[in-house]
């Protein structure tokens, strides 16, 4: 029997930090354009307690989303071993494409995973690139489509990469621009035979909402009332989120561990996307409580959005990475580990994957 199995990783964190601190001089104001009647230092106390992000990282100028992306697949590539021209695929997730700090238009022709093909010197014509936009769960859309590609015989090497590069596409007016940041990750997926049950991609499950739910994360102007200009930015309707997010992530996540035909017991650890500590605490605690635990394990969740922020696609596979190469101190994962993926975003959309760590 074969599985697909995660044979390597690699990610790319950008090199300028910005801290909470840089954020006082903000001048914030709400959806209305009603100047916030509190003050900046008030406005960054509370967004830190709510999402747990002290800091986060900014891609400096001139790197691109497409840049970042090839970094981490030549780390991913070179930490699996595996010839570049051997691969058959490259799925790269995102959402705003090519983005340079001067001015916010998006570029995204050719597609960035043919910018990626390029920058790594792949000549093969059989190794198709191709972009997949999902939302936050774009990276996991990516591993689900591979797995899809490898059952149905047309692939058996995959390179899948998340990246963004978020700092350009936010409204220095609104408050939510504090969550989002840069950054790459990646993994390089095999169709292998395996010898164990408990190995590669055990199960998936996938949900999309496309009602009011369509708007909760849209784009639109500044919050600014006196600013006209046509540029867009990205827009959060956090509460909105928050509610789906609680609503279904937990039963999806449910679904796929059952599915997969291990017992929530069984789950070592799970690598959710990185958005908002406190949400992402409730989804966990929700997702355990619906098979009627109400202590959650105190390492079942690691965390790097404290220091790395928002970085949408790029979350999970960079947190995966941290963990898998022992860079995240309190965290590891050994061989027959099950783990879980799950995502939620812009869409909306939902998903998760079941995986037995090789």
């Amino acid at each position: 029997m074969h599985r697909s199995i995660i044979t390597g990783s690699g990610c790319y964190i950008p090199d300028i930090v910005v801290k909470n601190s840089d954020f006082l001089e903000n001048v914030f104001y709400s959806e209305d354009g009603a100047r916030l009647d509190r003050s900046a230092a008030d406005i960054v106390d509370k967004f830190s307690k709510i999402t747990g992000i002290v800091e986060r990282r900014y891609a400096q100028q001139p790197v691109l989303a497409s840049d970042m992306a090839a970094q981490a697949a030549e780390l991913a590539i070179e930490d699996s071993g595996i010839d570049p021209d051997t691969i058959d695929q490259i799925i790269v997730a995102h959402n705003f494409g090519d983005i340079s700090s001067d001015h916010s238009q998006t570029d995204i022709v050719p597609s960035l995973a043919s910018r990626v093909k390029h920058k790594l010197g792949i000549l093969n014509p059989a190794c198709i690139p191709y972009d997949l936009i999902f939302g936050c769960p774009g990276w996991l859309q990516g591993l689900i489509h591979a797995d899809a590609f490898f059952k149905a015989g047309i692939a058996k090497n995959a390179l899948v990469i998340g990246t963004e590069s978020l700092s350009r596409v936010v409204d220095k007016h609104d408050r939510d621009s504090m969550i989002f940041s840069d950054g790459a990750g990646a993994c390089i997926v095999q169709y292998q035979e395996h010898s164990g049950k408990g190995t590669g991609i055990l199960s998936s499950n996938i949900r999309s909402d496309c009602g009011e739910e369509m708007d909760y994360i849209h784009m639109d102007g500044t919050h600014h009332p006196a600013v006209e200009e046509e540029t867009h930015y990205i827009k959060m309707k956090g509460r909105k989120v928050y509610e789906y997010a609680l609503r279904y992530v937990p039963a999806a996540m449910k679904q796929c561990l059952d599915t997969s035909g291990y017992g929530i017991n069984d789950l070592k650890a799970i690598f959710i996307h990185q958005a908002n500590e406190k949400m992402d605490e409730a989804i966990v605690k929700s997702f355990f409580g619906l098979y009627g635990i109400t202590d959650v394990p105190a390492s079942i969740m690691p965390m790097c959005i404290q220091w790395l922020g928002n970085s949408s696609v790029a979350t999970i596979p960079t947190l995966f990475d941290l963990v898998r190469k022992g860079n995240l101190p309190g965290h590891r994962l050994d061989k027959g580990d099950v783990i879980m993926f799950a995502s939620v975003g812009a869409g909306m959309n939902i998903n998760a994957v079941c995986y037995g760590y090789h």
